[in-house]
């Protein structure tokens, strides 16, 4: 009888771990391809906003140093999710052939990469680089990317002299007049280049999406091996951040309120200013607007494989299916209004 009453309180125990584990919200990192600013705000407010909570989610979100960074993170298991640009992801898939790692939810439709001009030193537009001095960081992303460009807009790269650079000092060479125009991500530049005294009405931002890049920008990624396992997860991750953004767009100031509670040197006023050009540059598109946030058109992602083919020589054949997959957003993609 004394054993049979033990039995029955060990189940009864054991019933009650379970109910209160299932209730219990699932631990999910997410790695940023850089530092807490502007453009992450979003992820930050749909923490706040309960929307991961919503979805039985306690999310971590850690900064990154770079897209080069942020990959490897969720290819190894480290992270179950991460933000980078999907044309590095390409790139690393080529070189590290069946590595479990795919993107989910495009974020930048247009990319951000931008050549980032003076109107007094005579850059209007992309016909106007050629005879100029273009500052250009070796390792930046914009400037992979410059080859393309020019080769759509009929720019003899011939004619431009190319002034290598480094990051810290390539706004500063701007703002002094030692180059005309520099390569760079377009919310970045365009304010470093405010800080450091360069009027607005001074300021040419040529955005490569808006001529001839067909390639698009960041994206979440997923370990797929994880995916595999959460399908559910997965779908509810991306239904929180999509959200998320929604909240963003609606209201900046609140999203710069999330985002400064986890990095209090922000500042406020100037990491809502680089939100709102990331919006409207690069994430509310017209393509956005009328399809939704996270999905990706066939046609164009076709033609932005084939253009990295002028910047990069594919080790392997190149293959759509293995960078980007559709199968966790909300049918008709994240709606944004």
């Amino acid at each position: 009888m004394i054993k049979n009453l033990i039995r029955t309180v060990l189940i009864g125990l054991s019933t009650i771990f379970v109910s209160v584990s299932s209730y219990a919200d699932t631990k999910v990192q997410f790695a940023l391809d850089w530092k807490f600013e502007g453009p992450s705000a979003p992820y930050f407010l749909a923490i706040d906003n309960g929307h991961f909570k919503a979805g039985g989610m306690d999310v971590e979100i850690s900064p990154g140093k770079g897209s080069l960074n942020a990959i490897p993170k969720v290819a190894t298991g480290a992270f179950p999710f991460g933000f980078a640009d999907i044309n590095s992801l390409i790139k690393f898939l080529d070189q590290n052939p069946g590595a479990p790692v795919t993107s989910v939810m495009m974020v930048y439709d247009k990319p951000p990469f931008a050549i980032i001009g003076r109107k007094s030193l005579g850059i209007n537009g992309p016909a106007d680089l050629e005879g100029s001095i273009l500052g250009a960081p070796p390792p930046d992303g914009a400037w992979a990317q410059f080859p393309s460009f020019a080769k759509a807009n009929g720019i003899d790269v011939g004619k431009i002299k190319v002034e290598p650079v480094g990051f810290p000092t390539r706004e500063p060479m701007l703002a002094e007049g030692k180059v005309d125009s520099v390569t760079g991500f377009s919310f970045s530049s365009f304010l470093n280049l405010i800080r450091l005294g360069v009027p607005e009405s001074d300021i040419t931002t040529i955005l490569m999406a808006d001529y001839g890049l067909k390639l698009y920008g960041n994206a979440v990624i997923v370990n797929t091996d994880f995916a595999k396992d959460n399908p559910g997860v997965v779908k509810k991750f991306v239904a929180a951040l999509g959200a998320g953004w929604k909240d963003a767009i609606n209201d900046p100031k609140a999203a710069i309120a999330s985002l400064v509670k986890r990095n209090p040197a922000a500042d406020s006023a100037l990491e809502q200013r680089r939100l709102e050009l990331a919006i409207k540059a690069n994430v509310l598109s017209d393509y956005v607007k009328a399809n939704g946030m996270g999905g990706i058109e066939k046609s164009r992602f076709d033609a932005a494989i084939q253009q990295l083919a002028e910047t990069y020589e594919y080790k392997n054949k190149p293959d759509a299916k293995l960078y980007y997959t559709d199968a966790y957003l909300p049918a008709g993609g994240v709606k944004l209004n």
